[in-house]
């Protein structure tokens, strides 16, 4: 088992910037690849951002490309979502999944997710 749990979520104005976090424990937490997901009130979930076990490899929804910056400290077993130039169709519950295959961008492909935070961008 492996538990998530995300923070630094918030309310920021349109152009700001936020910093989420997501602290994981229970298995090693280099085994597992990590993603970022948001939904929005009425839609459905979508991928955001992913990192591969080491780092080394990431992945980005065209909608966040050169905005958003995944990264994570695997002795700290956290993943961060750097958020910048945020828009208000950022608006959603963002959640943190671990992926024990890789670093999909499909959901079905995590097995282990957080509670999720709010980020609400006002225009």
């Amino acid at each position: 088992q492996v538990q998530l749990v995300e923070s630094g979520g918030g309310l920021v104005q349109a152009g700001g910037s936020l910093r989420l976090s997501c602290a994981a424990s229970g298995r090693t937490f280099s085994w597992y690849g990590m993603g970022w997901f948001r939904q929005a009130p009425g839609k459905e979930r979508e991928s955001v951002a992913a990192i591969s076990r080491s780092g080394g490899g990431t992945y980005y929804a065209d909608s966040v490309k050169g905005r958003f910056t995944i990264s994570r400290d695997n002795a700290k077993s956290t993943v961060y979502l750097q958020m910048n130039s945020l828009k208000p169709e950022d608006t959603a519950v963002y959640y943190c999944a671990a992926d024990p295959g890789g670093y999909s961008d499909y959901a079905a492909e995590y097995d282990y997710w957080g509670q999720g935070t709010q980020v609400t961008v006002s225009s």
